[in-house]
């Protein structure tokens, strides 16, 4: 069986064998030297289908999710890449190359820093290097934004045209790089200690967290923006480029050059105006209707009876960062993996009519944040769908005593009469 197997769905069948004696056990030396007997070369759509496949057929996406870093370990030598086409700057895919060519500087310092210490004696003080770790790590800290536009503004478009499993691994190994991350900035935190201490946090959780960022940088690169680039159509990559500042930019800003189609930029995603909106308690005309949406002191989501996001408010200072791409999607694909189960359980709670309101507050990057969810119910007690509704309650819970006498506490935006 030396000879190379070409035909496409033969290299998929081949590849899927290969990886379930991988998940059996066998070592991934073993694996990687069947890789090139058997396969010889292969591409990210024979990876993506792969994967694809072995999860329809049953496989957990919790184990391929486990294992996602030896399979990519495995495939490197057999991967074949075709030259990327020539993109305008500020393209989403462009954009996203560059931040990756940015976090990779940032690893490069990284272990330039903790090779440092390591060159220390074990009772000195590592000021320096420490101060230039931490230093490296508050600039890692920004791949949050990046993850979060691929995530929620990415991944909802992959799902259109079918594409699921990369979706669901990808953001799991993402929650585990947030997790390693937020772990590191615990250990850095601490006071000045020995080089000794130091070179064990480095050997250990600094050597984890640079290796689960470099790992997801190549699989971005080698899988999902190829997989991008030959799937999505201009108007996925304009929907894209419209709700990506939202989610704002990981240590680069775009460039400039690329626009998305001319009707969608002149539309800006926003819903055409009809004259008036007739409800029961009285009339709103479109604009009436968006403004009250948008000045309301809380952030609302409405999940659909048939699980899928059908409306967020939008107002200046959202506590969590929404965006079109969302629509249409469903709910517990705006969730990483770790907390779909607790989703699944309020709406079945919700639907069966066990609950109406599920409730949570949280510290959330210095505020404390108040969410709730309510069962919403049409007038005949149908369940028609959840209401979500987050708030920062962090003012409201320093009050004290009674305020009687009219005082602003702060003045009107520019621009308001």
């Amino acid at each position: 069986m030396s000879e190379l197997i070409n035909n496409r769905q033969h290299r998929i069948e081949t590849l899927k064998h290969i990886i379930r004696h991988l998940h059996a056990g066998e070592a991934p030396s073993q694996v990687r030297e069947q890789m090139k007997r058997l396969v010889g070369e292969t591409d990210y759509s024979e990876i993506v289908a792969m994967e694809q496949e072995l999860i329809a057929e049953g496989m957990p996406v919790e184990e391929i999710q486990s294992m996602c870093d030896l399979h990519s370990q495995v495939t490197r030598d057999v991967l074949v890449q075709l030259p990327p086409p020539a993109l305008p700057p500020g393209h989403p895919a462009d954009t996203m190359r560059k931040e990756n060519a940015a976090l990779n500087r940032v690893l490069g310092d990284m272990r330039m820093a903790m090779a440092e210490i390591q060159t220390l004696a074990d009772d000195s003080i590592p000021k320096g290097a420490l101060l230039k770790w931490r230093h490296c790590y508050n600039d890692l800290m920004d791949i949050d934004k990046h993850y979060q536009r691929k995530e929620n503004a990415i991944f909802s478009r992959l799902e259109v045209h079918g594409i699921t499993g990369p979706s669901k691994v990808m953001w799991a190994k993402d929650d585990q790089v947030r997790d390693l991350l937020r772990e590191l900035g615990q250990a850095l935190a601490v006071a000045d200690s020995t080089a000794g201490e130091w070179k064990l946090v480095a050997q250990t959780l600094g050597q984890a967290v640079l290796n689960a960022v470099s790992e997801m940088i190549y699989k971005e690169e080698n899988i999902l923006i190829p997989m991008c680039l030959t799937t999505f159509t201009e108007e996925d990559w304009g929907e894209i480029w419209l709700a990506s500042p939202r989610y704002g930019w990981c240590l680069v800003a775009p460039g400039e050059g690329y626009q998305p189609p001319e009707k969608m930029l002149r539309e800006g995603m926003h819903l055409p105006v009809s004259d008036h909106i007739a409800l029961p308690t009285g009339t709103l005309n479109l604009t009436q209707l968006t403004s009250i949406f948008s000045s309301l002191p809380v952030d609302i989501t409405f999940v659909d009876a048939n699980d899928r996001v059908a409306f967020f408010s939008e107002g200046p200072d959202r506590v969590f960062a929404r965006s079109r791409a969302i629509l249409g999607r469903k709910v517990q694909h705006c969730h990483p993996p770790k907390s779909v189960n607790i989703v699944d359980q309020i709406l079945e709670d919700f639907k069966s009519g066990r609950q109406n309101v599920a409730e949570f507050w949280i510290n959330f990057q210095g505020r404390f944040v108040h969410i709730r969810y309510f069962a919403v119910r049409d007038n005949t007690g149908d369940y028609a769908g959840t209401l979500e509704v987050t708030q920062d309650v962090s003012q409201i819970r320093a009050l004290e005593g009674e305020r009687r006498l009219l005082s602003y506490d702060e003045p009107a935006p520019k621009g308001v009469n």
